[in-house]
């Protein structure tokens, strides 16, 4: 599996870790960019457009693509992420590893997938897990394939050696599954650590267990000397946490970079959805912004530059050298932040969101416990997510039972 049995137009991508420790030596602010595949054919179109433009006007260092729960995307983000290699991204495409099966097999599809990647020039694989898929609460493992990230990280190594560069998911908050809800005595005796990444929700406090948190950084430990090259965090909106989590790396002897995933806030309903869902900590100064313009959509993205170039200065004088952007396949804060970063410059001024509607994920169908859906019963409130899809929805009161396809996703 060597490079030299690419097509003659097709010239592999570099690995990610290559370029991290060359521009390093540069001392200049770099940024990553990541996307996600939309529904829709018109907004696969439009995000090809907007990918080009981005890569020119930021000079991004890489270009992530996401993949869906259980392979629900496989093939479409394979394609974007082939996509995005030939036209001059040096393309990282995330990888999940579970629910994966093909032709019975539960390893067939993951490795069909990297060896299309390869074949391809694609160089750089983030290695996951991956959530539950649509209509499962609960992930569990599938007989005789892959249990989690580690296993892929081990995988790839053994079948394709050192022809990938691979990156692994971190979680300076702790991983949401290993999050506990306190009880008020918990509140009181929380660590100095906990403390500092804890977080409050509709007046619950949640955080990750010191001793869950240790399990957490063992197991990052082992995710990188299985062979992984460095780290990209889940989002965060305090500061502080990720420097916290840098420096818990290295006392456990991670030293490679360390790349912080940076959320950009574009509207109030899906930061508040987001937050909660994923159990992350956000600043009370910062909950209480956001909460006084939630009705003002104008205001919270300028707000969301203001913020999101407020925080990346934090991480630039704590030595961050490369910003990752969650970009929501948008760019409006996004250039905002960089133009407020002096790594663009009036671009914020070029951008154009008038395909926003188009840019809604694949996965951003499914809907889960607490989404608003709609049908010819009415508009209601998601309460649980049967394995056959049926959804149960309180509706006016009532609680119904809505069949999977019967029912709408209400944005």
């Amino acid at each position: 599996m060597s490079a030299s049995t690419l097509p003659q137009d097709i010239q592999p991508d570099p690995k990610i870790i290559d370029l991290l420790k060359k521009e390093s030596e540069s001392k200049i602010a770099h940024v990553s960019l990541e996307y996600f595949p939309p529904r829709t054919e018109q907004g696969v179109k439009n995000l090809h457009a907007r990918m080009e433009r981005m890569l020119t006007n930021t000079k991004c260092l890489y270009t992530d693509m996401t993949w869906g729960a259980g392979g629900s995307t496989a093939e479409l983000s394979l394609e974007l992420a082939l996509h995005a290699q030939k036209t001059g991204h040096v393309s990282n495409m995330h990888l999940t590893c579970t629910n994966m099966e093909k032709d019975g097999d539960p390893i067939k599809a993951v490795h069909d997938a990297l060896q299309q990647a390869f074949d391809g020039g694609i160089r750089n694989i983030v290695a996951l897990r991956g959530d539950p898929p649509e209509g499962e609460k609960e992930w569990t493992a599938t007989e005789g394939g892959f249990s989690c990230a580690l296993d892929l990280v081990k995988y790839i190594r053994e079948k394709f050696g050192d022809e990938f560069g691979i990156s692994v998911a971190g979680y300076p908050e702790g991983h949401p599954n290993r999050i506990s809800e306190l009880s008020a005595e918990e509140v009181d005796s929380m660590s100095d650590s906990e403390k500092g990444r804890c977080c409050t929700h509709d007046g619950v406090t949640y955080v990750c267990k010191d001793e869950d948190y240790k399990k957490e950084m063992d197991y990052l430990k082992e995710k990188i000397d299985a062979g992984a090259d460095f780290i990209i965090t889940q989002m965060f909106f305090d500061a502080e946490v990720f420097k916290a989590f840098v420096n818990d790396c290295r006392k456990w002897g991670i030293e490679c970079p360390v790349v912080p995933g940076l959320m950009c806030i574009n509207a109030y309903p899906g930061f508040k959805k987001m937050t909660k869902f994923c159990k992350t900590r956000v600043p009370k100064a910062l909950e209480e912004k956001m909460d006084s313009m939630k009705d003002d959509p104008d205001a919270i993205k300028k707000f969301g530059v203001e913020f999101g170039a407020e925080t990346c200065r934090s991480l630039l004088d704590s030595g961050v050298e490369i910003l990752h952007f969650y970009t929501l396949n948008l760019e409006k804060v996004v250039y905002g932040i960089t133009d407020e970063l002096g790594i663009t410059s009036d671009l914020i001024e070029k951008s154009n969101e008038k395909d926003a509607k188009d840019m809604v994920a694949v996965g951003s169908a499914w809907a889960r416990s607490g989404d608003t859906v709609k049908s010819s019963t009415g508009q209601g409130v998601v309460k649980e997510i049967k394995a056959d899809g049926t959804a149960v929805v309180e509706i006016d009161g009532s609680v119904v039972e809505l069949a999977k396809g019967s029912y709408e996703k209400v944005f």
